[in-house]
């Protein structure tokens, strides 16, 4: 590579991973290092736009931590996360939704059915429902991983007055494939508006910081596909203007008055694998 110029860099770079022994990861590899060049050549990248670029990924770098990912909020704010998503969906299956920036691994397990009120406030209501298969059938190895948000619009992480895991729980399903789950209704919130995706991407394009108040959820069954999704509250003013292109219609639901309560009833449908 004595002689690197623009009209054979691209394929010097692409050529360059072609040792890559996946199959699939040289495919990724290779096929971004194009897209990559072709950007730069398009937009006729400077230095200064380039070393802007590289900045604010130190910054959203050292605003990351394993309970909070500054990247995985670009991923949603771009749409990229909703792409793929989308990109993931199965004809029949309930359809996916974006992850977001606040799930962790390993929440606590409760017995089903689940309660996780404690001592939050907020409006105490039921998620009712079951996890099928696309033809119906019920799954009853099936689990569920819910989180959400607190009245005050917080996840745990970015609030020191909530505890660890608050308003989160793992539980598996009866035999039916049913659940129950005891909660509180979430409510819409701001995504992080105090790291760089916010302030130097969103806020100037003039967007909303707001999300529509929803449920987060995995919902796995051995043989078939993870569903990750979310579930939104039909009475939502937010749901027309999301921040993240998260709202499908299929995962919006409508809480209904009951003996306890209100409560919503779902169903969840997973694609086999």
């Amino acid at each position: 590579m004595r002689d690197v110029r623009l009209d054979n860099l691209t394929e010097l770079a692409t050529a360059s991973f072609e040792g890559l022994t996946d199959a699939r990861r040289r495919e990724l590899v290779t096929r971004l290092v194009q897209v990559l060049h072709a950007y730069a050549k398009d937009v006729r990248l400077t230095h200064a736009e380039w070393r802007g670029a590289i900045a604010f990924l130190h910054r959203m770098a050292a605003i990351s931590s394993e309970e909070r990912s500054e990247f995985t909020l670009l991923s949603d704010v771009v749409g990229l996360s909703s792409l793929v998503d989308l990109l993931g969906s199965s004809p029949g299956a309930t359809p996916g939704s974006v992850l977001g920036p606040f799930h962790t691994v390993g929440s606590p397990w409760l017995p089903n059915p689940a309660d996780l009120v404690r001592d939050n406030g907020g409006e105490v209501v039921r998620l009712r429902g079951r996890v099928c298969g696309t033809d119906g059938a019920p799954l009853p190895e099936a689990t569920l991983d819910l989180w959400q948000n607190a009245a005050n619009g917080l996840y745990w992480q970015v609030d020191p007055t909530q505890p660890r895991d608050n308003l989160r729980c793992q539980l598996r399903v009866e035999a039916q494939g049913a659940f129950e789950i005891r909660t509180i209704r979430p409510v819409p919130y701001q995504i992080p508006t105090d790291g760089p995706v916010w302030q130097d991407l969103v806020e100037p394009a003039g967007r909303t910081a707001w999300r529509p108040a929803h449920y987060h959820l995995i919902v796995s069954a051995p043989g078939h596909r993870t569903l990750v999704t979310e579930l939104f509250d039909a009475d939502d003013p937010w749901l027309e203007r999301d921040a993240v292109f998260g709202v499908r219609e299929a995962l919006v639901g409508r809480y209904e008055n009951g003996p306890d309560g209100p409560v919503m009833q779902l169903e969840f449908r997973l694609a086999p694998a």
